[in-house]
Parts: structure tokens; sequence; C-alpha cells
């Protein structure tokens, strides 16, 4: 089957610069995010062994913890590092893009597309992977989208210590005016929602019951400013339950969804 060109900055970001299986892991803001997005997702699963179709998976980070919950999860994702990765979750994998799926219609009970829309920085490519996931799913089944947040680098970078640096400045203005990040440096090319953007492009897709939440909430940066400028590991002590304790509480406050690093949307194909 014939896939969508990939932009090749994503091939060479996964494949050469960024080792994603370590990314939820081994930093303080990392895990905060995989402990948001479990919990979240938990709330709204339907109970194993539903078929989930993880979109976009990496090397399952996700699809890990879903199999050893008695899911059935099918892992697709581009970088053919990510799916030899996988392997070792027990899901089912195959390299495959958002944009084009080899599942049949109304077969999975779950589709999660946790990284394939921040990559997608064209608004027709974006629509065509919601469609996709509209496609997979049976009437009633769940859709979790991730997104980055629009302020996201301006936060981490403040956290790193150096956004007050000209070129830094410059950079993530550009970023914060355009939203998108070209992937000439560090970063690859990716394209930064706001909550309402992110429910918007879910609900013109189909999807009913849309909500969106703050994964990491308020603190995370406050994470990454310590680990980022002390060195110290900051995954098992008390500042880590604070930011997971706001993270929480900021749910009830639509405001602070601009503070998250990360966004989800929950949604439902029609029943």
């Amino acid at each position: 089957m014939t896939h969508p060109e990939l932009a090749p900055e994503i091939t060479r970001f996964y494949t050469e610069t960024a080792d994603e299986a370590d990314r939820l892991t081994t930093t303080a803001d990392g895990r905060l995010e995989m402990v948001r997005t479990r919990e979240l997702l938990h709330r709204y699963l339907p109970t194993p062994p539903a078929r989930v179709l993880d979109v976009g998976g990496g090397p399952g980070a996700h699809a890990r913890w879903l199999v050893e919950d008695g899911y059935g999860v099918h892992l697709v994702d581009p970088i053919p590092r990510h799916v030899d990765q996988a392997r070792a979750t027990g899901a089912t994998v195959e390299i495959g893009d958002a944009r084009s799926l080899t599942a049949t219609d109304t077969s999975f009970d779950v589709v999660l597309l946790l990284g394939p829309l921040y990559h997608l920085v064209a608004r027709t490519d974006r629509d065509q992977a919601l469609a996709e996931a509209y496609r997979a799913l049976k009437p009633g089944g769940l859709l979790a989208v991730a997104g980055i947040n629009r302020y996201a680098s301006l936060f981490e970078h403040a956290a790193f210590g150096h956004l007050h640096k000209p070129a830094m400045q410059k950079s993530i203005g550009q970023i914060l005016t355009s939203q998108i990040h070209d992937g000439k440096k560090a970063f690859t090319a990716a394209y930064f929602h706001t909550g309402e953007q992110l429910r918007d492009e879910v609900t013109a897709a189909g999807f009913t019951e849309t909500q969106v939440f703050g994964i990491e909430g308020p603190a995370w940066s406050m994470l990454a400013a310590a680990e980022r400028n002390t060195g110290g590991d900051f995954r098992d002590t008390p500042l880590f339950e604070s930011a997971l304790t706001a993270a929480r509480m900021a749910e009830p406050y639509p405001e602070l969804l601009s503070a998250s690093s990360h966004l989800l949307s929950i949604g439902r194909r029609p029943a």
C-alpha cells in the first residue's frame, strides 16, 4: 500500500536525534505526561478486551500498558525504528500513516491519535487523519487525540534558562505567532494548537461529546526547570506530586488549558 509522504525532518528526528522510547520515563515532566494521559484515558476507555488502534503510537509507551490491562492493541507508526521497538509490547504492529490506514471500516472500539496531529502542519492533513480515525471506529467508539499547546515552547524554554537570549526570543516568538515549528532546528516539524482549535477540529470531523483537557497542568515547567537546572531527578519527589495535584485541580478551569504542555481531546463517533 502506498502511504502519503512523511516530512523528511520527522523521519530524521525520530531516527537519528531523539529516542522516543525514553521520553515518558526518564524525566519528571515526561512521567507527568504519562501518568496524566493514562488517568484521563482510563476515565473513558471501554472495558477490556476492547480493540484499540494506536495510530502514531511510536515505540509503544501507551500500547504497553494497554496490553497489560487486557486490551487488544494494534499499533501503527511511520518510523521503522518505532515499529521495531513496539513489537516488545505485545501489540500487533505495522508501518503506516495516520492519513491512510489499512484498518477496515468500523473495526475498532478505540482510536488513539496521541502524536500524529501535531506533526501534521497542514489542516488538510489533520482533517484526513481524523477522517481515517472516524472510518476505523465502530459507532459509539472512543477517539482520543493529543496536541501540543500553543504556548508550550514559551514555558519550556523559560524553564531551560535561555529564553532571554535574543536568538531564542526570535525563534519562540515566531512559533507563538505562526503556531508552527519548521523542524530546521532541535525539534521536528510541528503544529501547536489552542484548546479551542483542537476541540473544533475534532468536532468538525464529525465526533460528538468532545472535551479538551490540559494533560500536565500549570506546573509542569517547574519540574522541567528543576531537573534541567540542577541535574537532579525529581520523578519521585514531593515536587512531582505537587505538579500532578496541580494538573488535577486545574481541570475545572478552562483558562488554565493554555498552561499545559500537551492537550488531550476526547470525542466519540456517533452511535
